[in-house]
């Protein structure tokens, strides 16, 4: 399975992202989607999407991407919400959700800070791709692809593209 993640997107999908997740089967969403159910729309209508909604997200993305999602995908389990943290820094409820369900791959969004890192407390990777938005304090929009298959990630890579204009907080 050939995957590509964003999040933090609030409402804006450009043409240079759409470009580089145009090789991939799925993509997942770590949620603040933005600009409504038509936005997420814009995005499923060009991938298959897994997804969560964001702190930022209404009520219509709300009744269409739930807070957390669990499932399996190439061998792998994996966890995905909006807040998450990091290793050794998670939020209370993305900790809570890590011990429920062990997930050897968690995803989350929120920070607009792109990491990838191994746990080896919980012995799973971590992924955060940054924010492909314009919104926020960010100085470069990013987001990931990789594979996933018999039970191995593999082949990441990054996309950044410069932010340009005016700045949100």
């Amino acid at each position: 399975m050939y995957i590509g993640l964003i999040s933090d997107t609030h409402g804006v999908f450009s043409d240079q992202f759409r470009e580089f997740l145009e090789p991939v089967d799925v993509i997942w969403h770590a949620g603040d989607w933005g600009g409504g159910v038509e936005f997420t729309r814009q995005i499923s209508d060009f991938k298959p999407v897994v997804g969560v909604h964001g702190n930022c997200d209404g009520q219509d993305i709300r009744f269409e991407y739930p807070a957390f999602q669990f499932w399996g995908c190439g061998g792998m389990s994996i966890l995905m919400t909006h807040i998450g943290g990091y290793p050794g820094h998670y939020d209370f409820r993305a900790h809570a959700l890590i011990d429920q369900y062990k997930p050897q791959v968690f995803v989350c969004g929120h920070s607009h800070i792109l990491k990838v890192m191994r746990d080896t407390r919980y012995d799973m990777m971590t992924l955060n791709p940054g924010a492909a938005g314009v919104q926020g304090w960010h100085l470069v929009r990013t987001a990931l692809r990789f594979r996933i298959d018999g039970g191995e990630l593999s082949d990441m890579e990054v996309f950044q593209l410069p932010r340009e204009g005016k700045r949100f907080y």
